[in-house]
């Protein structure tokens, strides 16, 4: 399909996608506790999405079977809703998407469960840091792989690893468009950015080595060692000033203050 460029009337349908999204992460943020399953989860995150117009992006998307991504502890990404309950301590990340008369939004948030470990707070801290690291240097003019040094930097400067099999992605009338945007790299290397871009940047952070492995429903990955794994994504126009964030849900650095 190659990428797209985007105009003003479809910026807006995107941000009411984006919109639609951080509505339902927040209620999730507010309902998630020890005791509750992931699937309970999934059908609160089926229900806002269509209640607010739209259309759940992750369900049936190349035959995924669930309107949330819902990955706990070391579970890196895709990770199935089920019977699972959530414990204290746990950490999920809650990831979904909405198409909203024909444009996606899509986000992902870490949410402690409950009380949870220094250690947990650190990884959700840095993680969200490195993705605006990355965010910095979404300039039009600036390239791909200086978003992804950014963070790959950030990162493994304060002792943690970067994911290299996920990557971020372009995103419009699709779910998932061109470009792949890496979260490692050179500076001045890769696509340069241009106003009407508009993409998603989702650095995924483990405590532990970088190394994944996926389960057998096909789905959900987790990191080879066990170790645990944060991630935090935003949907995000280029322009020509600052990046313009479709999908403001609540930083999780504001509310550790």
């Amino acid at each position: 399909m190659g990428i797209t460029i985007k105009n003003r009337d479809e910026l807006a349908l995107m941000r009411e996608a984006g919109k639609i999204v951080v509505e339902t992460l927040e209620l999730l943020r507010s309902i998630i506790r020890p005791g509750i399953t992931t699937a309970q989860l999934d059908q609160a995150t089926e229900e806002a999405i269509r209640a607010r117009g739209a259309i759940p992006s992750f369900l049936g998307f190349h035959g995924f079977p669930a309107s949330l991504c819902a990955s706990v502890n070391n579970e890196l990404v895709h990770g199935i809703p089920g019977p699972r309950v959530l414990q204290e301590g746990d950490l999920i990340k809650i990831d979904t998407g909405a198409r909203y008369q024909g444009y996606h939004g899509d986000a992902c948030i870490s949410v402690p469960v409950g009380k949870v470990s220094s250690q947990v707070e650190r990884l959700m801290t840095t993680c969200e840091q490195a993705l605006w690291k990355g965010i910095e240097q979404a300039r039009a003019g600036n390239h791909l792989g200086d978003i992804g040094a950014a963070i790959q930097r950030f990162v493994e400067g304060h002792g943690y690893a970067i994911v290299r099999n996920c990557t971020g992605h372009g995103i419009g009338h699709d779910l998932h468009e061109e470009p792949f945007v890496l979260h490692y790299g050179e500076p001045g290397k890769g696509l340069q950015l241009k106003p009407g871009m508009v993409i998603t940047i989702e650095p995924i952070v483990n405590i532990g080595a970088p190394g994944t492995r996926t389960l057998a429903d096909g789905w959900t990955m987790v990191t080879a060692d066990g170790s645990l794994s944060a991630q935090f994504e935003h949907t995000l126009a280029i322009t020509s000033q600052d990046p313009d964030i479709l999908t403001p849900w609540k930083s999780t650095l504001s509310m550790q203050r």
